[in-house]
């Protein structure tokens, strides 16, 4: 396979411009049998400390170690009952990550379809939890790399022309002001 995988580079930035940046790009997991694939439409970003969103927000803990590590790495946790899916995004000596909200499936629909039996395709990964589940992505993947064709899950360029809309972030109890929600607009799989 020849793909343009995105480097750890690309993750060693701040988590608003990361998240901005994986819309349009190709999530891709490797199972056993076929590969299940999907654009990234919705992102969002957090922070450490003062981010009273984050993970981060009450320190190292061991729930929440891998936002202190290295970029480009998959961080998952659990909200009830469904598994976050997030990467390790932020600058030198900083904490961060981007969660990767929705994607628009576009290989490996019908083994997603059975992960997740629904009567729509539109409800198939059009938000976290749901992705999780079409694409089979539980807390093992936790410290996986994205960054290498080795992994069972990684993220390739894509040169797709995208308008990017904004929003405050979903479901957190306490928000930053800045808008971290990003989305590409008028995209059927983007969360309602």
């Amino acid at each position: 396979m020849n793909l343009l995988i995105l480097s750890k580079a690309f993750y060693e930035r701040n988590p608003e411009k990361v998240a901005k940046g994986l819309l349009g790009k190709k999530l891709i997991r490797k199972t056993n049998s076929v590969f299940l694939e999907g654009i990234i439409v919705e992102t969002e970003a957090y922070y450490g400390f003062e981010d009273p969103a984050s993970r981060a927000y009450h320190g190292l803990k061991d729930y929440n170690k891998l936002m202190w590590d290295e970029p480009g790495f998959v961080f998952i946790y659990n909200v009830h009952n469904n598994w976050m899916f997030n990467i390790i995004a932020h600058e030198h000596s900083e904490i961060g990550a981007v969660l990767i909200r929705a994607i628009e499936p576009t290989k490996g629909i019908e083994t997603m379809m059975k992960n997740r039996p629904v009567s729509t395709i539109h409800e198939l990964t059009n938000g976290p939890g749901k992705m999780t589940k079409a694409l089979k992505i539980d807390k093992v993947f936790s410290g996986a790399s994205v960054t290498s064709e080795k992994s069972k899950i990684f993220i390739v360029n894509s040169e797709v022309v995208i308008k990017i809309g904004s929003s405050h972030r979903i479901g957190v109890k306490k928000d930053l002001e800045k808008k971290l929600r990003f989305f590409i607009m008028n995209n059927k799989f983007v969360s309602k």
